[in-house]
């Protein structure tokens, strides 16, 4: 099958749902050689900050030198970015190749009558065979959901296992209390490996402590309440960890923290095998780009781009509006996922905005309807409007901002793409 072919398949695969564990996974690589076994990884799990932490190690590892794979999601401008290996997304004819390979021995999986696989599960399957032939020295991995029955969590154990900061999340899949859901990030923790965490709530602490010490892995904790900021703005930042300074490009309060975790992690793995300068570490973190969270995307006025689609994405999200935004106006386009705690995002959001325009991620079957999101957030702001698509957001958004106030898009990351190049588009006529 060609690029376009695969695409489909992939998405056809949807309607034959899932089973729970890992055991058609394991089924599913076994008959294709279990390419994952001949790769190293670290593995990313928790609930806010996986990109960023993967972002900067991206960018520092591969400044000391090292091909290193990246397996993300959701991608923002191109599906094919869920996979890259030294800056390179997967191509579409190699995509297809091995989608083609893998849909093989699905029929053959189908017709032996064992369940289909998930789309995820396909396409965690496609990246191990594109990394394993693109001959990776280490796989940054980001976990799809939890972490202990996600398909990435097949892998032997890993080099390094990272978790971030947990909180609620996926209510309805991991549990329904910090405790279950940390139970579950901390999944990927296996014996052998090298483990460090963000600073965690008591609750999420205990339970990855418990892991930590029945696969008898050294509990080790990054923590970011040490480090003195020397300057911030909305166009990055620069700290002091450890006596050395740091700048980053990235915006956003909790980008230290992420920051703080990504220089701890490359500590560890210098210790296993994978040695970096702190000249690397610096100019790694300096470079390192992580589209969508709290991303300037056009000036005059200033626009946003943000994917706290969650309560605790949502209270950084405030924790920079406070920062950065003192005293301005603030105009709102949101579109949340029908599946994600909306109320409790619109609560945290609503008093900093002038005006809310909600809008719905087009082509997605988990968007809230516009009509639905303004409903809720009637119940909170005075001034709301659904809004028919991206393009009159903008248009509409724009309309009401004068040149010193802000507009802040967030929410869901499947819209912010699109977004982008609405701005972008708009930007570039305006500078014609």
């Amino acid at each position: 099958m060609d690029y376009q072919e695969s695409r489909a398949y992939i998405k056809e695969a949807e309607k034959y749902g899932s089973v729970l564990g890992l055991q058609n996974m394991r089924e599913l690589m076994a008959r294709l050689g279990n390419p994952q076994n001949s790769l190293k990884y670290v593995h990313v799990a928790g609930t806010n900050g996986k990109g960023s932490v993967i972002a900067y190690l991206y960018s520092a590892l591969s400044a000391g030198g090292y091909r290193i794979g990246r397996y993300i999601s959701p991608a923002i401008f191109s599906y094919r970015e869920r996979m890259e290996t030294a800056g390179e997304p997967v191509s579409r004819e190699k995509f297809a190749e091995y989608v083609t390979k893998t849909a093989d021995v699905i029929e053959e999986m189908t017709e032996e009558g064992l369940p289909h696989p998930t789309p995820f599960e396909i396409e965690t399957a496609v990246a191990f065979l594109f990394f394993k032939e693109e001959n990776c020295d280490l796989v940054l991995l980001e976990v799809g959901m939890g972490g202990d029955l996600d398909a990435t969590n097949i892998i032997p154990s890993p080099v390094l296992a990272v978790i971030v900061s947990v909180s609620m999340d996926h209510m309805s899949f991991l549990g329904n209390t910090l405790e279950e859901i940390a139970q579950k990030k901390a999944g990927i923790i296996k014996p052998g490996c090298r483990m460090v965490t963000a600073v965690q709530k008591p609750e999420a602490e205990t339970v990855i402590r418990r892991v930590c010490r029945t696969c008898q892995v050294e509990y080790v904790q990054a923590d970011y309440r040490n480090v003195t900021v020397v300057e911030e703005s909305i166009s990055g930042q620069t700290f002091v960890c450890d006596g050395e300074t740091y700048s980053i490009s990235l915006a956003g309060v909790y980008q230290q923290e992420n920051g703080v975790l990504a220089l701890k992690a490359l500590d560890l793995l210098h210790k296993c095998g994978f040695p970096t300068t702190t000249e690397q570490r610096k100019l790694g973190l300096s470079r390192a780009c992580w589209e969508g969270r709290f991303s300037v995307i056009a000036r005059d006025p200033l626009f946003v781009v943000d994917g706290a689609h969650n309560p605790a994405a949502a209270d950084m999200l405030v924790s920079s509006v406070q920062r950065y935004f003192k005293g301005k106006k603030i105009y709102y386009i949101m579109g949340m996922f029908r599946d994600k705690d909306y109320v409790s995002v619109i609560e945290k959001t609503y008093p900093y905005a002038e005006k809310i325009l909600t809008i719905a991620a087009p082509g997605n079957p988990r968007a809230l309807p516009a009509s639905d999101l303004a409903h809720a957030v009637s119940q909170y702001h005075s001034d709301v409007q659904a809004m028919d698509s991206l393009s009159e957001a903008v248009e509409k958004a724009y309309s009401l901002a004068e040149a010193e106030d802000v507009i802040l898009a967030f929410g869901s990351l499947a819209f912010i793409g699109e977004l982008e190049g609405i701005v972008q588009k708009r930007e570039d006529k305006k500078n014609d």
